[in-house]
This record gives structure tokens, C-alpha cells and sequence, in this order.
């Protein structure tokens, strides 16, 4: 009975309202997540009482009534269930009404019921598949094979735009002294898409050993290009995978009529969650070389072109961990743009911040298991559910797996408002 109850209250918690709308996919993770743990904490506390049980005396037995008294529990279980299906369509018709996605069928809940179970039984039958194996390693290239056919998430198309045929100003071109291979996925799709008349210099993590080393690569390519003969030169942080919006770069594009060159040194390809959790102090490190870099070589040119910064996620955070204040960050900046910065840790005064209140990229750290969030900067795109302890960071967690998933002004999804958006330069450093 105890683990029957421990599994409803995960059912439940795992229901709870969220800030985004849920696949049946993400909302089977979470549920499944939670029932594994709270089945696992209820077996282990059972062991424990029963190993005291063993010390004090012998184990009582079951009263013969006992499986009779589960009728009522697992009945209570459902009907809590049932409440928490009902009340959480409820809250995802809000949602979903507030950022116009399509409703909810039926079918979601019986795919989110299918997976959900699935999710909880696939290890267990994975580990049944190990031990029955003649050898574990036989089994374990079966498990590698089997993910071998997943299709990669980027898709090959993204990989097959050649090199002669992006124009002179883009990195990776056959005038380049980028190669193109070099560049990453992430860094092929940026030079490939966007204006003609624009620069856009990219510098992949493979396309020189050292960081010193892929920052003056980033600097011989806007000579190459001709981007440090533009009006506006935009440093654009990307974030941990090497990733940079298409939509922010049209934007900048849009907001200069192409008279910019927007350039970005990769620093790592792992997911940027990663990368903010165990490595963050790269992505800082890597965009204040490139800037100091920049300053010093735009201080030598006669009539030098308009610094300006951007970054979205690590990539803010990353950007304004550059700047010592935002005194600082004014100073040496015409404009900076930050983009759904983690936890809102970046400079504000003076800088342009795009921040959804449904971005679970702002709401979450760790801070969130025992205080709300501070909200007042973000800018309200959609109903946010009453904060609850604990509750709400896993809720917030679950939602960081579909944040990109969200329309535009959604979640962590920032449309070409972010390049648009970046203010002008001061007085002092009035635009040519």
C-alpha cells in the first residue's frame, strides 16, 4: 500500500502546472522520473523498518484482511489521479489559449499514460536482456546498435550546403581561411542562412587548437571579409552547443540594413545546460578574449565600426561576465542585447534584456527549491503558476526540455525582436 500510494503522489506532483505546454513525450520523462523515485525511496524505507523489525523481535505477520484493504487505497490513488489529468488539461487550455498552440485530445493523455509506462519498464527489461546475455558485451553493442539508429537530431541537410557557395563575406567560402568542416553544425547553418550584403564570421572549436589561436583566426577573417570596414560590428556569444538564433542574426541584419559583420567564436559543443553546469567559466573566458581582442584591433583603425554585443542563454550570461559593472559594460559597448538569461544573471543597466516570463531559462537555479523567482524584470507572455517548494524547480526542470518547442515570444524562444531591439550607440559614440 505504501509504494501504491508513494506512486499516486508522483502521478500527481508530476501533473502539476508547468510553464509551458507539454508533449506527451516530456510529460511521461517527469512522470516516470518521479514515480522511479518515489518507488525507490519507499522500498528503501521499507528495508530499513524492516531490518529494525529483525533487531526488535520477530516480523508480525499480515493480518488475512490486508489485500482487502488495498480496494480502498487503490481507489483513492485513481480518483486523485483523475483530478490531477483533469486539473492539469485545465492549466495547459490556459497556456495553450495564451500562446495559440492547438488543445489537447484525448490521444495525449493515452500516449503520455503508454510512454510513461514504458519509460518505467524499459530499464527493468534492460537489465533482465544484461543478465540473460551470454556476455554483457554482446548485450551492450546490441544497446549501442539499436541507438546507432536514431537519426541524428540535426538531420544531414544541415551538413550539406558546400562551401562555394556562400558569398565572399562568409566564413567557410572557398576565399575563407576558415575551413569549411571546421566550422560544426551549429556554425555552417549560421554563415549559410541570412543576407548577402551582411558579414557573418564564424570560428568553429575545431578550426584552431587554443583559444588564443581560434581569436585571431575570428580577427584575420573580418580583414578577409571586410567586416571591420562595416558601420556596426556585433560580437555574438553563442551558447554552449555553438548554436547562435537565426532569428536574432536576421534581426541584427534588419536593424543595420546590412551594413554589419556579426562575428562568434565557438567554446564548446556540449548542450549549453552542460556547459553552464560544469563549465561555465570557458564560455566566459572565451567571449572576453574575442572582446578585449576586438577593442584592441578597433583601437588601431582610423575610423573604426560600432562595437555592440548579443547573447541568449550561456551565451548572456557568457557576454556580460565580461563587463566588471554595468558601467563598465556601457562604457566600452555601443549596445548589448541579452536574451533569456539564466536566472537573469546579467548586467541590466543600460542593456536592452528580452526575458519571457515563461522562459524556464529564467526561472531556473537552485535557489528556486526555496524561493520564488524574481519575475518583475521579464515581460508577461503567458499565465506563470503559483511558486510551491521543491514542486516548482522540478516543474521548471521538466520545462527546460521543450523551451525551444514554444512559438516565438515563448519560452526560450526570442524572435528577431533581439536584433531589432539593441539600442543605438551614446553620444560619445555616435554611429558613423
Amino acid at each position: 500500500m505504501p509504494s501504491t500510494l508513494a506512486a499516486g503522489f508522483a502521478i500527481v506532483a508530476s501533473l502539476a502546472p508547468g510553464l509551458l505546454p507539454r508533449s506527451p513525450l516530456t510529460q511521461a520523462l517527469l512522470t516516470a522520473l518521479l514515480v522511479a523515485i518515489a518507488l525507490a525511496g519507499t522500498s528503501a524505507t521499507g528495508a530499513i523498518l524492516r531490518q529494525f523489525g529483525r533487531r526488535s523481535g520477530p516480523h508480525p505477520r499480515r493480518p488475512a484482511g490486508e489485500l482487502a484493504d488495498r480496494g480502498p487505497v487503490l481507489a483513492l490513488t485513481a480518483g486523485a489521479v483523475l483530478v490531477g489529468c483533469a486539473a492539469a488539461a485545465s492549466w495547459q487550455h490556459t497556456l495553450r489559449s495564451a500562446m495559440h498552440t492547438p488543445q489537447l485530445t484525448p490521444a495525449h493523455w493515452a500516449l503520455w499514460a503508454l510512454l510513461s509506462t514504458a519509460f518505467l519498464a524499459a530499464p527493468i527489461l534492460l537489465l533482465r536482456v544484461i543478465r540473460r546475455a551470454p556476455r554483457r558485451t554482446a548485450a551492450g553493442a546490441l544497446v549501442l546498435g539499436v541507438l546507432a539508429t536514431i537519426p541524428h537530431p540535426f538531420g544531414a541537410q544541415a551538413l550539406a550546403t558546400p562551401n562555394s557557395a556562400l558569398p565572399y563575406t562568409r566564413s567557410g567560402s572557398a576565399h575563407s581561411t576558415v575551413p569549411w568542416d571546421s566550422l560544426g553544425t551549429q556554425g555552417r547553418r549560421f554563415v549559410a542562412d541570412g543576407r548577402t550584403d551582411a558579414v557573418r564570421v564564424y570560428v568553429g572549436l575545431n578550426s584552431a587548437p587554443t583559444l588564443d589561436d581560434r581569436v585571431a583566426l575570428a580577427l584575420r577573417e573580418l580583414e578577409r571579409t571586410g567586416g571591420l570596414a562595416r558601420d556596426h560590428l556585433v560580437l555574438a556569444v553563442p551558447t554552449g552547443s555553438g548554436w547562435l538564433d537565426a532569428a536574432a542574426t536576421r534581426g541584427l541584419e534588419t536593424r543595420f540594413a546590412g551594413n554589419v559583420a556579426v562575428v562568434a567564436v565557438q567554446y564548446s559543443a556540449a548542450p549549453s545546460w552542460v556547459t553552464f553546469v560544469t563549465d561555465r567559466d570557458r564560455a566566459a573566458d572565451s567571449a572576453r578574449a574575442l572582446f578585449t581582442a576586438l577593442e584592441h584591433r578597433l583601437a588601431t583603425l582610423p575610423d573604426p565600426p560600432r562595437l555592440y554585443m548579443y547573447g541568449q542563454s550561456l551565451g548572456a550570461w557568457a557576454g556580460s561576465a565580461v563587463f566588471a559593472d554595468p558601467a563598465d559594460q556601457q562604457r566600452r559597448t555601443c549596445a548589448v542585447l541579452w536574451a533569456g538569461p539564466p536566472a537573469g544573471a546579467v548586467h541590466r543597466a543600460g542593456a536592452t534584456v528580452l526575458a519571457n516570463r515563461s522562459d524556464p531559462v529564467v526561472h531556473w537555479s537552485p535557489r528556486l527549491l526555496w524561493h520564488a523567482p524574481d519575475l518583475s524584470a521579464t515581460r508577461p507572455d503567458a499565465p506563470v503558476p503559483a511558486w510551491q517548494p521543491l514542486l516548482t524547480f522540478l516543474q521548471t526542470g521538466a520545462d527546460l526540455l521543450g523551451a525551444l518547442d514554444a512559438p516565438a515570444g515563448h519560452g526560450h524562444r526570442y524572435g528577431a525582436d533581439q536584433g531589432t531591439a539593441l539600442g543605438g550607440c551614446p553620444t560619445h559614440l555616435a554611429p558613423k
